[in-house]
Parts: structure tokens; sequence; C-alpha cells
């Protein structure tokens, strides 16, 4: 039986061109700064509601208006990650979703889909249980243009990044609005792609956003950083993401799609997670 280089090696490659491809998250953000927009990136769990769907769910996010898609891994203690988004990895794991699993998804995604970026998103055990080095190589070989390991202190990532970059991936980092200066300086330094923001202290799924404390953390951040910087945690109607879309480079929104899911059935779910992005999407674009 063929291993899983074997099984997915060339789904998207061209060796013998040397992978000279750009990364692909480069690539949207400087065609979205060409129109003066900005990226909608929706996060779903990988294998939720079951793993027959994560790859149509995908397709219907691109769809329906998706810049970049946020995958998470599904993990059994989801520390950042508020009901909602622990409910999503429980109905994954109910179907032993691995990070293998996940990875092939990624892999059968590309087969339809060299140009939207996808971003894993998820916790050190998987990782570390791998070997970083194997990880991301096999992340490479599917198609992931960048990985956000939520427990991976900054401080400690210098290794990390390193590998992350030998195989053309982007290292992207969370801050949140009690991250210390000198945190906020050293992710400058290491982070690539795009900064993810928690727009609010909590966990995913809360919904005290205040707008005025982001815009000023926002100008804050980027006193440091030059790379976009999405905003997450809290969006979640098109009022909402118009008005962080006014102040960031990207829009998260991941609870308010898991939650969308679980209401829906099988038969009807793909139209009615589209119907939500395209709101968002409309919402996002207006000037």
């Amino acid at each position: 039986m063929p291993g899983f280089f074997d099984r997915i090696k060339g789904l998207f490659l061209d060796e013998s061109a040397g992978d000279s491809k750009v990364n692909r998250l480069s690539k949207v953000f400087a065609a979205l700064s060409e129109r003066n927009r900005k990226a909608l990136i929706p996060f779903i769990t990988a294998g939720d509601p079951n793993p027959n769907l994560t790859v149509p769910l995908m397709r219907q996010l691109v769809a329906s208006g998706a810049d970049i898609i946020e995958l998470g891994v599904p993990f059994s203690d989801p520390m950042a990650d508020g009901p909602t988004i622990q409910r999503s990895s429980e109905r994954a794991l109910k179907y032993h979703v691995s990070l293998n699993a996940v990875l092939d998804m990624v892999a059968e995604f590309r087969k339809d889909d060299d140009e939207t970026p996808v971003v894993l998103m998820g916790y050190a055990n998987p990782v570390e249980a791998m070997g970083y080095e194997t990880f991301a190589a096999k992340a490479h070989l599917c198609g992931v243009d960048g990985i956000l390991i939520v427990d991976y202190p900054p401080e400690e990532s210098g290794s990390w990044v390193q590998c992350l970059g030998q195989h053309r991936i982007d290292a992207i980092f969370l801050l949140s609005p009690t991250t210390p200066q000198a945190r906020i300086e050293q992710v400058a330094k290491l982070a690539k792609g795009y900064i993810y923001y928690v727009s609010l202290k909590g966990v995913t799924g809360a919904s005290h956003l205040d707008l005025e404390d982001v815009r000023l953390m926002l100008k804050q951040l980027r006193e440091h950083i030059s790379i976009p910087i999405g905003v997450g945690f809290g969006i979640r109607d098109g009022t909402t993401a118009k008005a962080v879309a006014g102040l960031a480079d990207a829009v998260v929104v991941g609870s308010r799609i898991i939650e969308e899911i679980e209401k829906s059935t099988d038969a009807e779910l793909l139209d009615n997670v589209g119907k939500l992005l395209r709101t968002l999407r409309q919402a996002i674009d207006e000037k």
C-alpha cells in the first residue's frame, strides 16, 4: 500500500519546475490591495460535521467569496476556543479525524483549486506527536500555505519558523489586547503571511467587540508590523464584518459559521453556509 508521500506527491507540485510558485498568501493580499479590498477568511473545523463534507464545504466557501480558508485541526482540548468550536472538534473527533486526515483533505481540495490559500490552525500536541519537521514537509506537499499553532509561544518558535520557511509555509501568530510590547516585537520579527489579531479578551464565540479598542490596538501594532493584520473573534454579522474591514486588512469569521453548520442538515449545509458567507462578503465590499 503506498505511503502518505506516494499518495499525494504530484497532486499540485511540478517537481521538474523546482516548485517555484509564489506563496499564495502573498499573492492574494497583493491582489486585494491593488483593488482596495479586504480579505474574508472563514474558519471551519476539518471533519465537521463529517469528513465527507469538509472538501465540498471548502469549495463552497471559495465560491461564496472566501479569499483564504482557515482549516482547524480537531483537538480534544482546544483552550483558545469557546463552546461552539469545541463542539465542532468533538464532532470531528468522533470520526477519528487525525492530523494526517486533515492534510489529506487539503490535498483533495488542491486537485481543483490551486489558487486559494489554506491555513491550518491548531494546537501543538498533534504536531509534536508527528514531529514538526515531518509535519511541515507533509503540509507543503499537500498545499498548505500557512500554519497557526495557538500554543507555540513566539519566544520559543525560532526553529519552528525556520522549519516552515524551508518548506515555503508562512508561520502565523496570534496577538491580543493583552499582548505585552516585548511579545509584539518578537512576533513582528517572526510572523509571515498575516497576523491574526484576537479582537477581545476571552475565547472564540464571544460577542462584546469594542471597535474603538480594535482601532487603537491596530494603530499600535502597525508601528511594528508590516504584514497584513486580520481581525477575528466577535464577528457575527455583516454590520460587524463591514466595520472591522474598515480597520483591518482581513476579517476572520469562525464561530458564526460553525453555528450555521450545527443547525443545518447535511443536505442544506452547503447552501446555508454559502448564503451566510455571501452576506459577509457583500458587507465587507460595501463602500
